[in-house]
């Protein structure tokens, strides 16, 4: 099985599959984001826009990922936002042309959340804490600048299954895709504290200049 995770830039996307992983036995997390900052890396900055608008992009991922998904014996997990139907198509579409088991997760939030959550992944803390708390964020200006479109997206029926994760906390997200795709967790043994000192080192490591 493949699980992706939708979600606009800083919904919860790459925590909820870090978590998931933790807790399935066998499973493995594979980022696209990887192939694009890759394709990036190739070319002078001046041209590096969206790597989605890349057909190498979209290729490569469905090269990987159907790779991935038919060599690994556990479940692959794939936390990347797409939200242009054509590319959805070839990437998700695609896969599930090819035979693949997908299942297909955007996790949504009301757009005043997302924000909130932007502002605290990473340096935001240290960011609020010498800048003030409605400092710039000048890390996350791609992501605020895509959330519109992302949020009216990814709530269409295209891209369903959604998840509304206001108040469903990241365990509680996983429980759900778990639920639905009958992939049995193991239990949470994390506290608060615990918990989120491991997602902000998750979001920390992850964080990336586009």
């Amino acid at each position: 099985m493949l699980v992706w995770i939708n979600g606009p830039f800083g919904g919860g996307k790459t925590a909820t599959a870090f978590e998931l992983a933790r807790r399935l036995d066998g499973s493995v997390v594979c980022d696209p984001e990887h192939v694009g900052f890759g394709l990036h890396r190739t070319l002078p900055p001046a041209l590096r826009s969206d790597f989605q608008d890349l057909r190498a992009w979209r290729e490569g991922v469905y090269e990987v990922l159907d790779l991935a998904a038919s060599g690994h014996r556990g479940t692959v997990i794939v936390p990347m936002t797409v939200v242009e139907p054509v590319y959805f198509r070839e990437t998700v579409g695609r896969l599930r042309e090819r035979g693949h088991d997908v299942r297909h997760f955007a996790l949504l939030a009301e757009r005043s959340t997302v924000v909130k959550r932007l502002r605290e992944r990473g340096v935001g803390h240290l960011v609020q804490a010498v800048a003030g708390k409605d400092a710039p964020l000048r890390r996350e200006s791609f992501a605020v600048g895509k959330l519109d479109l992302c949020l009216e997206r990814l709530a269409g029926p295209e891209f369903a299954e959604q998840v509304w994760t206001d108040r469903l906390g990241v365990p509680g997200v996983a429980d759900h895709i778990a639920a639905s795709t009958g992939l049995r967790l193991a239990p949470n043994t994390d506290g608060a504290l615990r918990g989120r000192l491991r997602r902000a080192w998750i979001s920390a490591k992850h964080i990336r200049l586009r």
